[in-house]
């Protein structure tokens, strides 16, 4: 599957309802601190109509659905690995460690994926993104950690696979599905 990294919204959704994809977009009104203000998925033969709109970055991706349910607001966050590790290190460990530790540590989180980046198209290195969803925008804020230690734990873990200081910002976006 391909995810489109943009900054123009309405051509996003324009395209997301052309293509049947998911479109993920951060409508703040200060979003200058973000890397790009929607996320568009579609299927891989749709590779000329995302590229020409992926004016952030495009990217092939591995889709994977650790949690399902139901969405309606998505942390959205862009992950860049840890310098001392490969791309595939670091995503095994993401995989194998983090997700089933997220799961854990983030109990109100209604639906997880980790979109794994396999090639980078253009754009940004970026080597994946996390969807990390909750049924309200306050379950975001104030029940994104389950436990006491849950911040600590969860942060430790990230620093053991991700480059937290070169990582971009976290986007705080709505989900649009036209599937």
């Amino acid at each position: 599957m391909l995810a489109a990294t943009s900054n123009d919204i309405e051509a996003c959704r324009s395209l997301a309802q052309k293509v049947r994809g998911e479109l993920y977009v951060d409508e703040r009104e200060s979003w200058q601190h973000l890397p790009f203000r929607a996320l568009l998925l579609a299927d891989n033969d749709r590779r000329a109509e995302l590229a020409a709109l992926a004016d952030c970055g495009l990217y092939l991706v591995e889709s994977r659905e650790l949690k399902s349910g139901p969405v309606e607001v998505v942390g959205l966050f862009p992950m860049i690995a840890h310098p001392d590790l490969s791309s595939s290190e670091a995503d095994r460990h993401w995989r194998d460690v983090h997700g089933p530790l997220a799961l854990h540590h983030h109990a109100a989180m209604t639906r997880y994926v980790q979109l794994a980046v396999v090639e980078q198209i253009s754009g940004p290195a970026i080597d994946g993104f996390a969807l990390c969803c909750f049924a309200s925008l306050s379950d975001l804020r104030e029940r994104f950690f389950s436990y006491p230690d849950s911040r600590e734990t969860i942060a430790a873990d990230v620093a053991r696979f991700a480059d937290v200081q070169h990582s971009p910002a976290r986007l705080i976006a709505r989900l649009e599905s036209f599937s």
